[in-house]
């Protein structure tokens, strides 16, 4: 077995690390010094001479060094890494699954006088004030720690290596958690073959007294039903609810059916619902959970990756009606979102193919990373490839998604400034979404047409250049996104458009990409929707319509 020890600089992992490994007989890795003999320079001189960003590219082929996990149950490698090995979502990964973590949590105020006393040169602590520097790492690194046994409070280390020992008798585990946090907008837990137990140690946080599941056929099968079993096995009473399947669910008749089914079971308003399933499930059951009772507690397990990276998280909840897509609902954020990235190898290929779109609309909002990300796995995902999951490519892309609507969602919960740029390719997409009767096309994949209109409306008005625009559409391309024209009209998606929620003062905001991210703009002429339009819809020249009288019923001045 591996011992991965991880925390702020100064909080013991040499030292503790190199004792732990006698102790056991184990080898001691020190990821620094790897680092060093790798590179052929101290990590002081690394950073002189390549950034931070050289040091952590050294870092993390360090990390692939130490090659496969050990699995055998005795102790046979304790491996200490530095501060910020564990920023990276891959190392992450590869540090942590089939791996035992250890977090070291020391008390900035402590290892600040650690330092002050320490010979050795911490890079991003010299010259700047110790406690400062600490606080704000502590700050930024928490969600990256906790999925680790957290052994904080002790300062001796003999103390602190008799915590250690007492962990290792769960040993190492396949499944494996790669952020945890606690924000503003609720509990927020990435990792892979995590969901039954994410979910029983957040019912136990509410002070649930039962399991109430909220689910769909398709995803009871695939997920619910494990989950049910596994929480029964711990001594939870269970109860279900099953929905419609996917964009069936989000019908006004199912909330009233729900809410029924919620009375007759007695739910009271101290008690939480679980919504396992995709986008429309974690819709429709969020809804449900914000109005039966005038509120109750939800927790979310999305169960595809359009659910994980964007439909679960940031609290709002919707149901269709004919007029338009999501047009009754109310803001209601999770107790806890749960993101099992292992659900992701159940989903069929369309299903795949279409969350990209809603990842790469999470990349062109400004994650160069995750746009690079896409263009080297997201083929591999589309077309049904194991590996994508298996390599942690697909639980960064999660990371990366949520957590960059965490950030926005905490800065404006209710749509009313920043968190408007979240609609990026929706304003087209909806109107084909729902052009469709929210039947044919998938939400991912509307968004993808939306993604090709929003930048030929950002080309048309000089936002955004012909290079940017090139890249993304031809990305769109490989993963056979939004390449035949939908089957809608032009003049359903312009009249469904003319109902979209994003409407203010009777003018239509756009979201439009830029070289670097989005602007938001509601002066949009006429013939820039129609370049919106005709790339969305690929519609080819000779059959682009009339201009003026289409935008004017867009809401477009």
């Amino acid at each position: 077995m591996d011992l991965v020890l991880v925390g702020l600089p100064g909080s013991g992992k040499s030292a503790v690390g190199r004792r732990l490994a006698s102790r056991h007989h184990a080898t001691f890795v020190d990821l620094d010094e790897l680092v060093e003999r790798s590179v052929g320079k101290s990590v002081p001189a690394i950073f002189a001479d390549e950034g931070e960003a050289g040091f952590r590219r050294h870092e993390h082929d360090a990390v692939l060094s130490l090659g496969p996990a050990d699995q055998d149950p005795e102790l046979r490698r304790v491996i200490a890494t530095g501060g910020g090995t564990v920023i990276d979502p891959r190392n992450r990964w590869l540090l942590y699954r089939g791996r035992f973590p250890v977090w070291l949590d020391g008390a900035p105020e402590v290892l600040a006088s650690r330092l002050g006393k320490s010979t050795s040169v911490r890079p991003l602590i010299v010259g700047r004030d110790p406690l400062v520097t600490l606080q704000t790492l502590a700050e930024g690194r928490r969600r990256f720690y906790a999925p680790a046994l957290r052994i904080s409070g002790l300062t001796r280390v003999d103390d602190i290596m008799r915590a250690v020992e007492g962990g290792l008798g769960d040993g190492p585990s396949q499944t494996v958690t790669v952020l945890r946090a606690e924000t503003a907008i609720g509990h927020v837990e990435i990792g892979y073959g995590i969901a039954a137990n994410a979910v029983s140690a957040a019912l136990t946080r509410g002070a649930a007294t039962r399991a109430i599941l909220l689910s769909e056929p398709g995803a009871w099968e695939v997920a619910g039903s494990g989950i049910a079993v596994a929480l029964a096995a711990e001594g939870w009473p269970v109860e279900r609810i099953i929905l419609p399947r996917g964009e069936n669910a989000k019908r006004l008749h199912v909330v009233e059916d729900a809410c029924r089914a919620l009375a007759r079971l007695h739910v009271d308003r101290k008690e939480t619902l679980v919504a396992i399933g995709g986008g429309a499930l974690t819709d429709v059951s969020g809804f449900i959970a914000a109005t039966y009772l005038r509120g109750v507690a939800v927790i979310h397990v999305p169960t595809t990756l359009v659910g994980q990276v964007d439909a679960a998280l940031g609290g709002k909840t919707a149901v269709d009606i004919p007029e338009g897509k999501n047009l009754v609902g109310a803001f209601h954020q999770p107790a806890a979102f749960i993101a099992d990235v292992s659900f992701n190898a159940t989903l069929p290929v369309r299903q795949r193919r279409a969350a990209l779109g809603e990842v790469v609309k999470m990349a062109v909002l400004g994650d160069e990373r995750l746009l690079e990300l896409v263009e080297e796995d997201g083929e591999a995902y589309a077309g049904g490839d194991a590996a994508p999951i298996e390599s942690g490519a697909v639980a960064e892309m999660v990371e990366r998604c949520a957590w960059a609507k965490v950030e926005v969602v905490t800065a404006d919960a209710r749509e009313a400034n920043v968190r408007m740029t979240l609609n990026l390719g929706h304003t087209i997409g909806h109107g084909v979404e729902a052009a469709a009767g929210f039947k044919s096309i998938l939400h991912g994949e509307a968004v993808a047409y939306g993604l090709r209109g929003a930048f030929a409306v950002a080309q048309a008005m000089g936002l955004t250049s012909d290079a940017r625009a090139d890249r993304v559409n031809r990305l769109l391309d490989r993963l056979g996104l939004a390449v035949e024209p939908p089957a809608v009209t032009r003049e359903a998606v312009v009249d469904r458009m003319a109902s979209d929620k994003k409407h203010a003062t009777g003018v239509l905001n756009w979201v439009l990409p830029t070289d670097s991210g989005v602007v938001v703009r509601s002066d949009v002429p006429p013939a820039a929707v129609e370049a919106g339009l005709t790339a969305a819809l690929r519609i080819s020249p000779k059959d682009t319509g009339r201009t003026d009288r289409a935008g004017t019923e867009a809401g477009v001045p």
